[in-house]
């Protein structure tokens, strides 16, 4: 097998003062955490599709790398070259995990048998350098949304072939995430929505949609595939409307439609930027639903108003994140999936492991300063003083829905006008930058 990454060493820990590029500063797999090591919680992954299918391509131009598992005009010849290159980049940045798009692996033919065929040619090749490396599928998803035939959506398409035509490529998915031994497979709607409704029966799409999903818990179920079910929000880009716009949209449509037992969401920090919320508050609204499943970890700039996909290393977004992945119990069979890109600038594929570097310590430092947060009980005390109310006869007469209207008014006419206390936001937001220092 040709090495692809020749002067790129096995990626060691080697403490806060290294000064070698191809070292871990602060991730140490082994090291402990709140009774589980590092490794175990942040469930590392990389991405497929922008790791070893982007080439820094933008709206004003094409590609501007140039990758040596590109390097072949047989298209299969070059998905098994990407494939073998993609797991040399697994086992040196030592990472458990990787995902895909079904397309990402094996190029789409001129029919879907065909296609298939390929799929399987790949799959075989995956599953034999996963056994070899001991790296493992996190989750395997369908590009639904990049052929001219999705234009106007997969499962809220217009028409039924369509839909056809993307159930039949989730089946086929489904199947080689399965074989792969997938812990979850995701579901993102890259062209669920809508452009005007003019042309749009909002109402139709959205029953197709519920009736799609149904379909794959049926087949999951038939297959024997157990692993966890996702859906990814993404509020707008590249479909104007989006159908799937935030984490609560998504739980609304999956109550609605009775489908909210068989699946979790996969968070990407960036959508949540586009839809106008923090990365903070779509993993908090998950967690408080019971509903976080796994993460797409990455960045967007707030000046720009699409998905930049950069490498997240921002420590409040990391510790917020990790604060609260932990306190929802952690992952099970989610993770932490590099969604991310190099820059268009970044030319050298020794940059592909700079990039996951700063990342990977980038939370591994959110996870050590989360943890302290937690021990420490800082912000829960806060929390603690702010609702103690309601651990009083009357609050507690309110949670537990014994009380109305009526005797609220007799309580407020008796009381007066309540007291009022300060939210001390500033203290907190101090407090949290000792720990963050």
């Amino acid at each position: 097998m040709p090495e692809f990454f020749p002067n790129v060493p096995k990626i060691k820990y080697q403490g806060p003062d290294s000064k070698d590029p191809f070292s871990f500063k602060h991730y140490n797999p082994e090291e402990k955490v709140m009774g589980k090591t590092m490794a175990e919680h942040l469930r590392f992954a990389v991405c497929y599709w922008h790791t070893f299918k982007g080439l820094g391509s933008d709206p004003f131009g094409p590609g501007t790398m140039i990758r040596p598992w590109n390097a072949s005009d047989d298209p299969m010849e070059v998905a098994e070259m990407t494939l073998q290159a993609a797991f040399e980049l697994f086992t040196k940045l030592g990472v458990e995990f990787w995902c895909f798009h079904d397309r990402d692996i094996a190029p789409e033919a001129d029919n879907l048998a065909e296609t298939n065929r390929r799929l399987d040619k790949i799959v075989d090749l995956a599953e034999k350098l996963q056994k070899d490396t001991g790296v493992k599928l996190l989750w395997g998803t369908t590009n639904a949304f990049s052929h001219r035939r999705f234009m106007a959506g997969a499962s809220t398409n217009p028409s039924p072939a369509v839909f056809a035509y993307a159930a039949s490529q989730v089946k086929k998915a489904m199947e080689i995430t399965h074989r792969l031994n997938g812990a979850g497979y995701v579901f993102w709607g890259g062209r669920e929505g809508y452009e005007t409704l003019l042309n749009t029966d909002m109402g139709r799409e959205l029953e197709h949609l519920a009736i799609f999903l149904q379909m794959a818990v049926d087949y999951k179920k038939k297959i024997g595939f157990t692993g966890q079910l996702y859906i990814e929000p993404k509020p707008k880009e590249p479909t104007k409307h989006q159908y799937d716009f935030d984490a609560a949209t998504v739980y609304g449509f999956l109550l609605k439609h009775g489908l909210a037992e068989h699946f979790k969401i996969n968070v990407e920090a960036n959508h949540a930027t586009l839809a106008g919320h923090t990365f903070h508050h779509e993993l908090a609204f998950c967690a408080a639903n019971g509903i976080l499943g796994s993460v797409d970890a990455n960045r967007g700039d707030e000046l720009l108003g699409w998905d930049t996909d950069q490498f997240p290393l921002n420590l409040y977004d990391t510790t917020l994140a990790m604060y609260t992945i932990l306190k929802a119990g952690g992952f099970t069979t989610g993770g932490l999936n590099f969604d991310a890109k190099v820059r268009r600038q970044s030319i050298d594929v020794e940059d592909l492991f700079h990039a996951h570097i700063g990342a990977m310590d980038a939370f591994a430092r959110g996870l050590k300063i989360a943890a302290r947060l937690i021990e420490d009980k800082v912000l829960d005390k806060f929390i603690e003083e702010r609702y103690a109310g309601w651990d009083s006869d009357l609050g507690r007469d309110i949670e537990s829905r014994k009380i109305g209207f009526e005797e609220l008014e007799k309580y407020t006419l008796e009381h007066g006008e309540p007291e009022i206390k300060s939210g001390r936001q500033e203290l907190i937001e101090n407090v949290l930058n000792e720990y963050i220092r």
